[in-house]
């Protein structure tokens, strides 16, 4: 068994008039939201595919599957945190988290310290080892019009001792 996993993660949500938009466990203030069975937090969604995917226990769709009404609406920070106990029972824990956001607007730098604190919170570990960027496709594309968001994570899991 490998000490150390590195797993990456990658989530998309379309962008609507009337949700509210939740990013990284934090309501950002916006005129649309991202759409969604769950509360469609793409961050918390990446990183939790990226910590799945690191120890091959499959997806977020996998384990809280859109046709379960048991997770209509539900926070994505309980999922994060239900992502840190499965990793938990297996040995491991986060290291650190990188992301990355792609949207086009809101500019998400206001939060950015809250989401990690957010993430860390959960995850048990340093808002140090939490990374957070946001970066725009200049107007290119489904995220460029704002019909989308896209996130990208990798987290680094390391297998506790005994």
């Amino acid at each position: 068994m490998s000490k150390i996993r590195i797993g990456m993660g990658i989530d998309f949500h379309q962008l609507v008039e009337g949700r509210e938009f939740w990013l990284g466990g934090v309501l950002v203030p916006h005129h649309k939201g991202a759409l969604g069975h769950s509360d469609a937090d793409v961050l918390l969604h990446a990183i939790c595919d990226a910590m799945l995917g690191a120890l091959s226990l499959g997806d977020i769709g996998m384990h809280f599957p859109d046709t379960d009404d048991t997770y209509k609406n539900i926070d994505s920070k309980i999922l994060l945190a239900r992502c840190a106990q499965l990793i938990g029972e297996r040995g491991y824990q986060v290291v650190n988290v990188d992301s990355t956001l792609l949207l086009q607007a809101p500019k998400i730098k206001p939060y950015v310290a809250t989401m990690q604190e957010v993430i860390a919170k959960i995850l048990h570990i340093g808002i140090d080892d939490v990374s957070v960027k946001a970066t725009t496709t200049e107007k290119l594309g489904f995220i460029g019009r704002e019909e989308g968001v896209t996130a990208h994570a990798v987290v680094l899991l390391e297998h506790l001792p005994g």
